[in-house]
């Protein structure tokens, strides 16, 4: 296996468009479809062909009517790949802030490749000895990612409901922090990345955060997601990510940015400059 920082940036951006149509709605991009998906969705009689990729039939033309066709075309696929509706709905928009002009079940995601945004945060203590990571470890029955280490705040941006409200909801959920407190978490630049994944493509934007946890505070989870909390030195957690994939593929990313921003990772380290290049990108 090799080690360093920068393949896990490398990781999370690899991907090929050539294998992908863009598809179409209302006359402008939103996602990128597999091409061999492309060519079964005009079964459907939702999509058709169009020059550069599919497009969604101009038939539906507002919010409603075009969220019951994805709705349709996502069970028609869940249907035809054994896979099961999450029933959590996400905003199909062209950038974070637009008005959405349909929503999508969180499962059609990448087989749609529309972006999508989600909420980490890192949770830590300040000790003597320094500062120290609370790490989530995800429980064995997940769909995705089983087992793998996890920042302790993790979650998909819903429709219709705020980031705040969101971050809260996650907190409570995975972490059992109240609302008072996860609001003192503070934001930090968001990262960017699009990769190949579950049979799709995935282009998210993560909104991260740094929320400074009490010295005797301990998470405890509500949802079933995490089996166990690890609270490590981040040295140890470094150590991690540099030489080993044990965390999940873009929780890498976020950690890595935390020792940015907190000086662990510095100047005196070699990849530094191509580091500071991703986050910038």
């Amino acid at each position: 296996m090799s080690s360093g920082y920068v393949r896990h940036f490398i990781a999370c951006n690899r991907h090929d468009l050539a294998g992908f149509a863009p598809l179409f709605i209302g006359g402008a991009r939103y996602g990128y479809v597999p091409r061999e998906l492309a060519d079964m969705l005009p079964q459907t009689g939702l999509f058709h062909a169009v020059p550069d990729g599919i497009a969604l039939d101009p038939s539906f033309a507002d919010f409603e009517t075009r969220s019951d066709a994805l709705m349709r075309a996502t069970r028609w696929i869940a249907e035809t790949h054994g896979k099961k509706l999450r029933h959590e709905m996400y905003a199909v928009v062209e950038k974070w802030g637009d008005a959405p002009v349909a929503q999508i079940d969180r499962v059609a995601v990448p087989w749609f490749g529309v972006r999508a945004w989600g909420v980490h945060v890192n949770g830590f203590v300040r000790k003597q000895d320094g500062i120290h990571l609370w790490v989530g470890e995800r429980a064995a029955d997940r769909p995705a990612d089983p087992g793998k280490l996890d920042n302790i705040i993790g979650g998909g941006q819903p429709f219709g409901l705020s980031v705040e409200d969101n971050l809260c909801k996650e907190a409570l959920e995975e972490a059992g922090i109240e609302r008072a407190l996860a609001l003192t978490a503070r934001p930090a630049p968001s990262i960017d990345y699009r990769v190949e994944r579950h049979g799709g493509l995935r282009s998210d934007t993560l909104f991260i955060y740094d929320l400074e946890l009490p010295s005797g505070f301990t998470p405890r989870n509500t949802d079933g997601e995490v089996a166990a909390f690890h609270l490590m030195p981040l040295r140890d957690v470094a150590a991690l990510v540099r030489d080993t994939d044990r965390f999940k593929f873009n929780c890498n990313l976020v950690i890595i940015d935390f020792m940015m921003r907190h000086g662990f990772i510095g100047p005196q380290d070699m990849e530094y400059e191509e580091l500071k290049k991703w986050l910038r990108r």
